[in-house]
């Protein structure tokens, strides 16, 4: 595989732990104020769109859109469900497990092509 077609995957799945601590990483802070903690979601969510657009305007030469938005979101269930286990402490369920197959077999579906 080319670094071409592995830049945009390594970018996105840069982008996407940024912004799981953007968006998620403030559970731990309940008794934070939520001001504080939206200018702190949006400090770090600027570095995941530093790694996303990059991974996008790359992967978009290789990949089809419906593409990358495939990969974008099956790593984004895989960096969450890491997340909510080491940093929430979280257990994943079967049927989570079975949530995540189901999205593998819709990206298998967005990377073949039938014609």
């Amino acid at each position: 595989m080319t670094m071409a077609r592995i830049l945009p995957v390594l970018l996105l799945c840069g982008s996407n732990i940024f912004m799981t601590f953007a968006w998620y990483g403030q559970l731990r802070f309940p008794n934070t104020p939520l001001w504080l903690l939206v200018l702190i979601g949006w400090g770090i969510a600027f570095f995941e769109y530093c790694l996303a657009v990059p991974a996008n305007h790359f992967g978009y030469r290789i990949y089809s859109a419906a593409q990358l938005k495939t990969m974008q979101e099956l790593i984004t269930l895989a960096v969450f469900a890491v997340f909510s286990v080491t940093y929430l402490g979280e257990s994943l369920r079967w049927n989570h497990m079975v949530a995540f197959a189901l999205l593998c077999l819709a990206a298998f579906f967005a990377f073949t092509k039938f014609e």
